[in-house]
């Protein structure tokens, strides 16, 4: 097998862990002696062993003993104490010979430290192995362990003419089944979700993960005057599904009745009255919530990329055309009014989803800034 398999082997492993492992990163480990797979392992859900420690326990279960072998894991090994001893010290006491590593960690506790840890110990240490595809698992956890602030992602489906939904307002479906998988998939990625009151209003959602063993996010919506309904999907599943409900000043007797139902409601009112999403943003992240999809309305999708909060974009594109110059865009609100005052992306990259593409962004510049 081609030495770049095994760390794309280590990858894979690590996907698995997805919407479990928050706030810890995806990772995984494949330990190869003699040219041969002997164990292999991933970080399955918080406060389980992590990935080196999983794989050096296969080893042990095949019968195989990890002495003078080489370990690929695609991000650099532990060297503290969290819910799990450091695993530079596993490592060292298995006498593993060489640790080859895909990305960086920068966690302040770690950030080289595995690396040097492992030197002193006699191991041979490779770093930057396929680093770009290994540091493609965990934009989320590299941004919340430096910032302290949610990684922020916007979605929205759309026809090939740029419309969110029709003259009248219809949007079901835009997008075929597998995208919806998709979104699903997402949904058990992410942490959080959020949406408008208008959206809540049309849609009645749910905005939960219907995927099999898939995690439900934290449901959020903006609703400056606690318009969301007592008897909307949400607020009726509020006791099983998290539901924040986030406003402008508090209105007493509706939040009230909303919390005797199971949901929270958090008054962070803004300069114009309106709930303040980058202190929405900060009140997340010390919650230890680390990651934040975005799938509601075109008004709520401005204001977030002009708080500055948005990091990703998702725009699922439609072999549809609905035209017709009232039908919304996905971004509304006051606009560009230059070119150069565009919000400006980068990195983008395309997949086909059954019928309809998928384009990812990342977000390089806000309007305000």
């Amino acid at each position: 097998m081609p030495v770049e398999q095994y760390m794309r082997r280590a990858m894979e492993l690590a996907a698995q862990g997805e919407g479990k492992t928050r706030p810890n990163p995806l990772v995984g480990a494949v330990v190869v002696k003699d040219g041969r797979l002997i164990g292999e392992g991933y970080h399955k859900e918080y406060g389980g062993l992590h990935a080196e420690r999983e794989a050096l326990a296969d080893c042990i279960r095949r019968g195989e003993s990890p002495h003078d072998a080489d370990i690929y894991v695609t991000l650099e090994p532990c060297c503290h104490t969290g819910k799990q001893p450091p695993c530079t010290a596993a490592l060292a006491e298995a006498g593993v010979k060489r640790v080859i590593i895909g990305s960086s960690d920068p966690n302040p506790l770690v950030a080289g430290k595995g690396i040097e840890f492992l030197r002193q110990h006699g191991i041979e240490v490779e770093t930057g192995f396929l680093k770009e595809e290994c540091d493609a698992l965990n934009p989320i956890f590299f941004h919340y362990i430096t910032t302290g602030t949610p990684y922020v992602a916007l979605k929205y489906a759309m026809t090939a003419d740029g419309r969110i939904a029709t003259v009248d307002g219809a949007s079901k479906w835009i997008t075929g089944e597998v995208a919806r998988e998709h979104v699903h998939r997402l949904r058990n990625r992410y942490a959080s979700i959020l949406v408008g009151i208008n959206t809540v209003l049309a849609d009645n959602p749910m905005l939960n993960c219907r995927l099999p063993g898939g995690v439900n996010p934290l449901r959020i919506v903006l609703d400056t005057s606690l318009r969301i309904p007592l008897e909307s999907a949400l607020v009726q599943s509020a006791r099983e599904i998290p539901l924040l409900v986030v406003c402008g000043a508090a209105l007493n007797e509706k939040k009230e009745a909303l919390e005797k139902l199971g949901a929270e409601v958090l008054s962070l009112p803004g300069s114009d009255g309106r709930p303040d999403l980058k202190a929405l943003a900060c009140e997340l992240g010390r919650r230890g919530v680390d990651s934040l999809l975005i799938e509601g309305g075109s008004q709520v999708h401005y204001s977030a990329l002009n708080a500055g909060i948005v990091n990703h974009i998702y725009s699922y594109i439609a072999p549809k055309i609905f035209g017709g110059e009232r039908a919304l865009g996905p971004v509304s609100g006051e606009g560009a009014h230059k070119v150069s005052d565009a919000f400006q992306l980068c990195r983008g990259r395309t997949q086909l989803l059954g019928s309809d593409i998928l384009i990812e962004y990342e977000v390089s510049r806000c309007l305000q800034e």
